[in-house]
């Protein structure tokens, strides 16, 4: 019978409307539930990371069902002002006392914090809750409370309780019958000494108080875009008006995080609704919801122009003294003081733009903003509306840093005659000199910020220009000496936004840096994707891609300007590359960078489709460091001999190649279709019998390629003869040789050398760093390099033993006349002081050396003089190597002399 009657009383409690609606305090509770429209807001937890939101969050009421039935006695539920604890918590309550949920509970308790703050004297437990649910005698209250484990306590606002929950302050009662203050039996209760057994759900914002509480904690992250569409379609009955208000909802506020609040959304579509009856345009800023929501508000007030005003003056430094002061409310006598006496006659002026808390005749009762997004808007609108202070733009921006998060982005949009003309025709203009005064500051501290290099900087000025919507301010700030080419990698989908705005505005750009990005979503893609068909170049390297991102990028690329995309390190995967190849085949992209893209043979064949189309432009791709073995390369290998396929420069580095592909690969070098020019197959396994069969393709009269790159394929000298061939080949069109890290001795050497004597040779740079080289090589190559028949410009003869007397014949050709060598690397090779008389006269007598590398030598402190003098003198060299020698710190100050030495 009691237990009937309880659930009556509460119900018909619950579903008795307390208060009245406002636009900026939201829909009353028990009205979204009698209406049906409640959607129940979702929880965060594990799977919820800064950018990243799974699709199967719980939400709230399974997040607290769950709870409670797993034996918890205590569910913290946190989450921010308007998130929906408060009609969560009403609809539990409902539903429990429908008997449609919670069933194992005889009896819930419903309690608001804030009306527990006016409770004084000393009661007992018993006579506490009879007061609060007077349909209960005092008989039947206490053979209730004799079954603790059957209640469950519900609290909403903790952050409005004024008390502590500090067990230290307390002395904790455990009777029900005996007397204590309310604070002291609340405290009792949630710290389990009172009524021992009992569950409890607490509710409250982010507030100290929870630090004295225990207990399993559920956080509300409120609505994302799934339950935004379900309770715009609910708002709006015509479902074209629902879907214009949602797509522009998510267009211009859907970034920003307090748009998982129920009671913003509510309050947006409001305002929608207001404008769309009204025929007018819809926001597409942030500071035009704002303006909107407030000139609604004005106007519903029907204050005259100076009423107004002083209105929203006594607003802004109520925003600013309790931005200051961190604190969350004001008392009557501060809000007298700031000038809102005339507006307490009548409450409807306080209620509209304010929370307020108890009687608004009583000094205690507390006034607080329904949200930091109005309380910053409003300071910002008061700070162009105020002439009484000579406080400057920068001075008050100073003042609320840390504070306040937008305000300097409200002051951009306000400065703007557009975005501030309807304030204006309610308030008046707003002050000129302080709008001169924020436009000096915005235009200068842009600059300055654009020409350094820190990526938060950068965001928090293109937001500063989005909310401006002023094409022209952005193309006046953002010059080309801005910096706007360094990394904005982990971007933000609100930065997308503002970042996506600036390019749009500027037009075509150099390049997008997103270097480093981490897990770029659907939706940041989606919101890039302009400003990436804008950018030349576009830079992912180090980044990863959700799949969802990459149609995006690809949409970008098939109707964009992009030459070059740099995806290296990007763990792209053959499935994502897929879909890439779809805005590859028509793209006018000429460079694509896929190193370390966990590519497989799998891969070949989009990509092999993508070079043949006839449309596709790439000219050089590369693809080191994938598994794309023998079997990948034969594909590719299709592509290279198609007519459609204009790629000049492969790169293969590490790709799990050999010998096995070779033969393909010669093939389609001299088909007579591949306009390949440069071959990359650096650390793959080809060796000496993969190396004969390219050689056969360097003779061949159709084959085109200048540059081969050898390094570490485990050769030896027996392919040199093959090579040797092929360079005294007068087919052989090959420039650039790189041998280096392959054990080719002195044997396979100078049968290079002999080729290399060949006139008409075209070779003009070759690496030999690490190739098992002697004396006799070093002699013969000097001999080569003085002949007059040589073209080398470039040579690399590093890591051997050979010391000076090998390299005195290096010297020897370097002062020779007919020596055409402008780059040449010694690393290593053991030179000492001795070296550098021959050296110096050498380098003095060429006319070409232009650089020379002597890392890792001997070199010790008595030859940085002569070096020293030597760079300082010579009008053609422009770098000298030093590093790793022997030198001590004291000549130190003697190398930096010379800004063409580095040491």
């Amino acid at each position: 019978m009691i237990y009937t009657m309880h659930k009556e009383a509460l119900l018909a409690c619950s579903l008795k409307s307390k208060g009245t609606p406002t636009l900026l305090g939201g829909q009353l509770p028990i009205n979204v539930i009698n209406n049906s429209q409640y959607i129940s807001p979702l929880t965060a937890g594990d799977q919820v990371t800064e950018k990243y939101v799974a699709d199967d969050l719980p939400s709230v009421d399974h997040a607290i069902h769950t709870a409670l039935s797993d034996k918890n006695k205590t569910v913290l539920l946190v989450g921010p002002g308007g998130s929906g604890k408060t009609t969560a918590l009403e609809k539990l309550v409902v539903d429990w006392a429908k008997g449609e949920h919670l069933q194992s509970f005889s009896y819930i308790f419903h309690f608001q914090f804030r009306e527990l703050n006016s409770l004084d004297g000393m009661l007992s437990l018993e006579t506490f809750m009879s007061h609060h649910h007077n349909h209960f005698s005092p008989e039947s209250m206490c053979q209730v409370l004799q079954k603790p484990e059957s209640l469950l306590f519900v609290f909403d606002e903790l952050d409005q309780y004024k008390h502590s929950l500090d067990p230290s302050v307390h002395t904790l009662c455990s009777d029900p019958r005996q007397l204590a203050s309310v604070s002291c039996l609340v405290a009792s209760l949630l710290h389990g000494t009172l009524l021992t057994g009992a569950a409890f759900l607490v509710a409250s914002r982010p507030t100290g108080c929870l630090q004295f509480l225990s207990g399993t904690g559920v956080d509300l992250l409120g609505f994302l875009k799934p339950q935004r569409k379900a309770f715009v379609n609910g708002f709006f009955t015509d479902p074209a008006i629902a879907n214009r208000a949602l797509m522009n909802m998510e267009k211009t506020l859907g970034f920003y995080d307090f748009c998982t609040s129920p009671r913003f959304c509510w309050t947006v579509c409001s305002i929608y609704k207001s404008l769309m009856d009204a025929d007018e345009r819809l926001p597409e800023t942030l500071t035009q919801v704002c303006v909107s929501i407030m000139v609604h508000l004005i106007q519903a007030l029907s204050l005259n122009e100076a009423r107004s005003r002083d209105l929203v003056s006594a607003l802004g430094k109520m925003a600013s003294h309790c931005f200051l002061d961190q604190r969350s409310g004001c008392t009557k006598e501060e809000i007298i003081s700031f000038g809102f006496q005339q507006f307490l006659t009548s409450q409807s002026s306080a209620d509209a733009f304010l929370r307020v808390d108890g009687d608004p005749e009583s000094d205690g009762c507390v006034f607080s903003f329904h949200s930091q997004v109005m309380q910053e808007f409003l300071l910002a609108a008061a700070f162009f509306l105020d002439k009484s202070t000579s406080e400057s733009v920068k001075e008050m921006l100073e003042k609320h840093e840390g504070h306040a998060k937008f305000l300097d982005v409200y002051l951009s949009g306000l400065s703007e005659p557009n975005q501030r003309r309807p304030l204006e025709t309610l308030l008046g203009e707003f002050d000129s000199d302080r709008i001169l005064d924020f436009k000096g500051w915005l235009k200068s501290s842009s600059q300055e910020t654009l020409e350094g290099c820190y990526k938060e900087k950068h965001y928090r000025c293109f937001r500063r220009l989005h909310q401006s919507q002023n094409e022209s301010l952005v193309k006046e700030i953002i010059t080309p000496s801005a910096r706007i080419g360094i990394s904005y990698g982990d971007v933000g989908l609100q930065d997308c936004v503002a970042l996506n705005y600036a390019f749009m505005c500027l037009g075509e750009m150099e390049q997008l840096n997103l270097y480093c990005t981490k897990d770029l979503t659907e939706e940041e893609a989606e919101m890039l994707a302009p400003a990436m068909a804008l950018s030349q170049k576009i830079i992912l390297s180090q980044s990863s891609l959700r799949p969802g991102s990459v149609p995006h990028l690809a949409s970008a690329l098939s109707k964009g300007r992009t030459k070059e995309l740099d995806l290296s390190h990007s763990h792209l995967g053959d499935a994502s590359f897929k879909i890439l190849c779809t805005g590859l085949r028509d793209c006018k992209l000429l460079k694509l960078t896929l190193a370390v893209c966990r590519l497989t043979a799998a891969c070949c064949g989009d990509l092999v489709s993508v070079l043949t189309s006839g449309t596709s432009q790439l000219c050089v791709l590369e693809l080191m460091f994938n598994e794309l073995g023998d079997r990948g390369l034969t594909q590719l290998c299709q592509a290279l001999r198609s007519p459609h396929c204009k790629l000049q420069e492969l790169q293969l580095q590490t790709c799990q190649l050999t010998a096995a592909s070779m033969e393909v690969l010669s093939t389609a070098l001299c088909s007579g279709q591949s306009e390949l020019r440069k071959l990359t197959l650096t650390y793959n396994t080809i060796g000496d019998s993969g190396v004969d069969l390219l050689s056969r393709s360097l003779q061949h009269p159709l084959c085109k390629l200048q540059s081969l790159q050898l390094f570490d394929c485990q050769l030896t000298g027996a392919c040199c003869a093959s090579l040797a061939e092929a360079l005294k080949s007068e087919h052989c069109c090959l420039l650039e040789l790189d041998l280096s890290v392959n054990d080719l001795g002195q044997e396979g050497a100078l049968l290079l050398c002999e080729a290399l004597s060949r006139p008409g040779c075209p070779l003009e740079k070759l690496g030999l760093t690490r190739c098992e080289l002697t004396h006799l090589v070093y002699k013969v190559l000097g001999s080569l390099l003085r002949s007059g028949t040589s073209r080398l410009k470039s040579l690399s003869v590093a890591i051997s033993s050979v010391g000076d007397q090998g390299a005195k014949h290096l010297w020897d050709a370097v002062a020779h006349q007919s020596c055409l060598l402008e780059d040449l690397d010694v690393e290593m090779i053991q030179l000492t002081d001795a070296c550098v008389g021959d050296l110096c006269a050498a380098v003095r007598a060429s006319k070409t050396l232009r650089s020379l590398d002597l890392k890792n030598n001997l070199l010790t402190n008595a030859s940085v003089p002569a070096l020293v003098q030597l760079m300082q003198e010579s009008h053609n060299m422009q770098e000298l190597n030093l590093r790793y020698n022997d030198f001590c710190e004291e000549v130190f100050n003697m190398l930096d002399q010379c800004d063409k030495i580095n040491y």
